[in-house]
């Protein structure tokens, strides 16, 4: 299995013409926002793969496929994001771990989706609607100069990470299999966070971090039930 920064280098430094690079991230768009997220050779195993699962009733199952699908979107969200960060990075080593961190992303989408199928539910139907917005941020926070992309970066992991805690003491007990599944990526987006503020980002005003705050919490409330 190739690690990330193989992948990295076979996807993004290849010759590509400009109509294959549209042809890819099309590609890539269609799959995020359909729930099907390719099955690529630097996935890795999901978390729950050999927990048991539990025996939850009807309203449990409503209330964690809700939940998931909230986490679905932020992943839509986060992917969008570093897509537009990336864009418009200007340092080559934020570039590179804008993409890495995407690839781990990825596999949070990938996880994320297949608790949901197990469930019999659906991700949100709003998800292009969440994608074109965090996309547009995240092209306006590269342009701003990557000090400020990673601010915004960092800001955008530590939100997620409180907003995966917050989902962690909701989960029913029994239910093991989300548990592990949201613990993993609680870290993983911990980690980001920290790499970014080791990289270089700035503070972002407080109040910008209110107003990500705010946004956020349309989308969760809104990705829960459509």
């Amino acid at each position: 299995m190739r690690n990330s920064l193989d992948w990295f280098r076979l996807y993004y430094m290849r010759n590509y013409s400009f109509v294959d690079q549209l042809c890819l991230h099309a590609d890539k768009l269609l799959r995020t926002l359909g729930g099907r997220v390719a099955l690529t050779d630097h996935a890795r195993p999901n978390p729950a793969e050999t927990i048991p699962e539990a025996n939850l009733d009807t309203a449990q199952k409503k209330h964690i496929s809700g939940l998931m699908r909230v986490n679905y979107a932020g992943e839509v969200c986060a992917q969008a994001l570093y897509q537009g960060q990336a864009l418009t990075a200007r340092n080559p080593e934020l570039k590179t771990q804008l993409i890495q961190s995407g690839l781990e992303e990825e596999d949070h989408l990938r996880w994320c989706q297949s608790r949901i199928d197990e469930l019999n539910s659906h991700v949100s139907y709003l998800n292009p609607l969440w994608y074109a917005g965090s996309f547009s941020l995240g092209v306006i926070a590269g342009l701003c100069g990557d000090k400020w992309n990673l601010g915004f970066l960092e800001e955008t992991e530590k939100q997620v990470t409180s907003h995966l805690e917050d989902h962690l003491e909701k989960i029913p007990k029994a239910d093991l299999r989300t548990q592990a599944i949201l613990d993993t990526m609680r870290k993983e987006e911990a980690e980001h966070a920290h790499i970014a503020n080791n990289l270089g980002a700035a503070e972002l005003p407080q109040p910008i971090k209110s107003c990500m705050s705010f946004v956020s919490k349309i989308m969760t409330s809104t990705a829960y039930w459509v």
